[in-house]
């Protein structure tokens, strides 16, 4: 049987300091201890993106005052703590050295095992923290940086069935935002003007829909957006609703058709599974109403569950890296060497082609 677990997780990939301590019980159920998060949204709004200087140097500020909050809040000290987990990658590499460093700092001192996490296996596996889901099931990640649909078959048994050729789904928003004058980040910004907006007013591309492939595209819809926007300049309030919502309606049946062939293809691979079959939504941009609406509809059309965790969780925090490092303790996976080093871009399946969202440096990279 596997032992209780407790572990302290450490997430600085990109603009959020955060640090978190997880239990795993002998049944693999889930307790959060504490979970502290720190946003440094007020320092990069002024640049509408996040400035990887700055935060690295807000990480450098706030992570050790976070770490010993995080411990206090859990009533625990690093003694009671079974190992350290820290993102290693993706993500800016200024934030990954501060998070991982210190990591290894505490693991050393403390004498405890340290994990190495991927920021992506954090997601993919969240769901099985928040709803005790077996494997396997699909991932549809979405977020500022990522747009992927992943099989999950295990603990560190990934593969990619469909990402982005271009634009990421959270940064199309931002650019979005951006060019339409509102603030960051892009999509909330775009989620609130949409709701007064005429979505059937422009007709968008749909880019990618009706391709037997399971990969996303969104630059061209980015540019059919500033190409509207620049046609019927100056724009209005009412403009800006309704390109919004056109934009988001193209998106909403971009993923309607990309996921719907994903679910197809999942319950042909695995007609029998044991449990009703599930998709997990999982990324900054899963807070969108009207996406998970689709989703929601789409998985009910097609008998999965939608599993969408607490938004909490959805976006960059340490809970999910405390628990990817208790299920690679739980199965004996090794710990990593205090050598290892942050990587910026790091696939979770490391053998699928080389493209832009993949999470692996390429020629577009």
């Amino acid at each position: 049987m596997v032992p209780f677990l407790r572990i302290l997780g450490i997430e600085t990939s990109c603009d959020e300091t955060a640090a978190a301590v997880v239990e795993r019980d002998a049944e693999g159920h889930a307790n959060v201890l504490s979970d502290v998060v720190l946003s440094q949204l007020d320092e990069h709004s002024a640049y509408g993106g996040v400035v990887p200087e700055i935060a690295a140097r807000a990480h450098v500020e706030a992570l050790d005052e976070l770490i010993e909050e995080a411990l206090k809040r859990a009533k625990v000290s690093l003694a009671d703590v079974d190992a350290i987990a820290a993102t290693s990658g993706p993500g800016l590499i200024g934030g990954l050295l501060v998070g991982l460093m210190t990591g290894k700092a505490i693991a050393k001192a403390a004498g405890k095992p340290l994990y190495a996490v991927n920021h992506l296996e954090g997601h993919a596996l969240t769901a099985r923290l928040t709803d005790g889901l077996s494997f396997p099931y699909l991932v549809l990640l979405v977020s500022g940086g990522h747009t992927q649909l992943i099989l999950v078959r295990g603990v560190g048994q990934y593969q990619r069935w469909g990402t982005t050729i271009d634009d990421a789904l959270g940064e199309a928003f931002d650019k979005t935002a951006k060019l339409l004058g509102l603030p960051y980040p892009g999509g909330p910004a775009v989620e609130r003007m949409a709701r007064d907006g005429n979505a059937g007013r422009f007709d968008f591309p749909r880019p990618l829909v009706g391709e037997t492939r399971l990969d996303f595209s969104f630059s061209g819809l980015k540019t059919a957006v500033r190409q509207t926007a620049q046609e019927i300049a100056p724009l209005s309030d009412q403009d800006v609703s309704d390109i919004c919502a056109s934009f988001q309606r193209a998106i909403s049946r971009t993923l309607k058709d990309r996921i719907g062939r994903g679910l197809q293809r999942f319950k042909t691979e695995f007609p029998v599974i044991g449990e009703k079959p599930a998709l997990v939504v999982a990324g900054g941009v899963a807070a969108n109403l009207e996406l998970r609406g689709t989703l929601q509809a789409l998985c009910d059309k097609n008998g999965f569950r939608f599993i969408a965790p607490p938004l909490s969780l959805c976006t960059d925090n340490a809970v999910m890296i405390a628990w990817a490092g208790l299920e690679r303790m739980a199965i004996g996976i090794a710990p990593d060497p205090l050598d290892v080093q942050p990587r910026s871009r790091w696939p979770l399946d490391s053998k699928a082609e080389t493209l832009i969202g993949f999470g692996k440096r390429g020629a577009k990279a």
